[in-house]
């Protein structure tokens, strides 16, 4: 029997990768705010303005460059370059102090695709960029983008940790293998963002199908971060599971400073601001980039949780 939830997801796919269909979406006045919502701009000075506002009103930033998939040497050197800038313009506009805005890498933006040395390429691009965060002293997320290439992701952030052990790792809780992956990255000072999935193009063996065992893994995974001695970065909607997630912190005697949560920019503002105004972490992912990118962007979170779409409708014309 055909998953409905697995076909949904591959249709939205395929829709992502159709540039009529896009032309369309881009150019309907709904659509085109919706999009709008969830992309913070085209530049850095836009990233910027996000950052610093989110900063302004008690929550974080982790800002994510819209380059991902990258072919092409002279692309991934560029792709590195807007990380630098974005560094640069965040150090200058004072955001960057204690790690309040840091960046977020997807290694395919800056080579790891390339058919010739990508993964040197792409290690080597990061480095730069978390040379480029440590002098401006704040941190650098790597994030998990590709469900089948989580061994070669974390072995990037494993050579990257031994010059700089603040860079964070991204797991997924639809992963079988994750449960286990936390308790090795659950180490003094590692830094982990627990997302519940990525876009699955298909179904796959090696992860959980059903919505309530991704849930259940969620919580299994959340618990071992709290338990264990880095800091743990959970990033979810779901009302139920931040409850949750809270309730565990607090019986492991967590301090606030000690872990956060983490939400995409666009969806569940006054949730966000709430949970800051209570004293808790949260930190907002700010995508930016050229507006070609930003239809796919969207498809792929709709794909990972369409149900996140329904909270960017409520927000109305709510940023951040």
């Amino acid at each position: 029997m055909i998953d409905p939830r697995a076909a949904l997801r591959q249709g939205l796919l395929g829709l992502g990768r159709s540039d009529s269909v896009r032309r369309v979406v881009e150019r309907a006045p709904v659509s085109r705010a919706a999009l709008q919502r969830l992309i913070a701009g085209e530049d850095t000075a836009a990233g910027v303005a996000a950052a610093t506002e989110l900063l302004a009103s008690g929550r974080l930033a982790t800002v994510s460059f819209l380059g991902e998939d990258t072919v092409d040497v002279a692309q991934a050197s560029r792709n590195r370059d807007a990380h630098l800038a974005m560094l640069r313009a965040l150090q200058e506009a004072g955001a960057t102090q204690r790690g309040a805005a840091e960046v977020s890498i997807k290694l395919s933006a800056v080579g790891r695709a390339l058919s010739e040395d990508g993964a040197k390429v792409a290690l080597d691009n990061a480095r730069q960029i978390c040379e480029a965060a440590a002098a401006a002293g704040t941190t650098v997320t790597i994030d998990m983008e590709d469900p089948t290439a989580v061994d070669q992701t974390l072995e990037v952030v494993r050579d990257l940790r031994a010059d700089f052990p603040w860079v964070g790792a991204v797991l997924l809780a639809d992963l079988r293998r994750t449960e286990a992956d936390c308790r090795d990255l659950a180490t003094a000072g590692s830094r982990v963002r627990l997302c519940k999935g990525a876009a699955h193009s298909q179904p796959d063996s090696a992860r959980f199908e059903d919505k309530r065992d991704v849930r259940l893994s969620y919580v299994r995974c959340a618990k071992v971060l709290l338990e264990g001695k880095g800091y743990p970065m959970l990033a979810t909607h779901d009302a139920d599971l931040i409850d949750v997630a809270r309730s565990l912190a607090d019986k492991e005697l967590r301090a606030p400073e000690s872990f956060e949560f983490q939400m995409f920019f666009g969806i569940r503002p006054e949730e966000q601001l709430r949970l800051a105004q209570a004293g808790v972490a949260v930190r907002v992912y700010v995508p930016y980039g050229d507006r070609s990118r930003w239809y796919r962007y969207a498809v792929h979170r709709m794909a990972e949780r369409p149900a996140d779409m329904m909270y960017v409708r409520r927000s109305g014309s709510t940023k951040g």
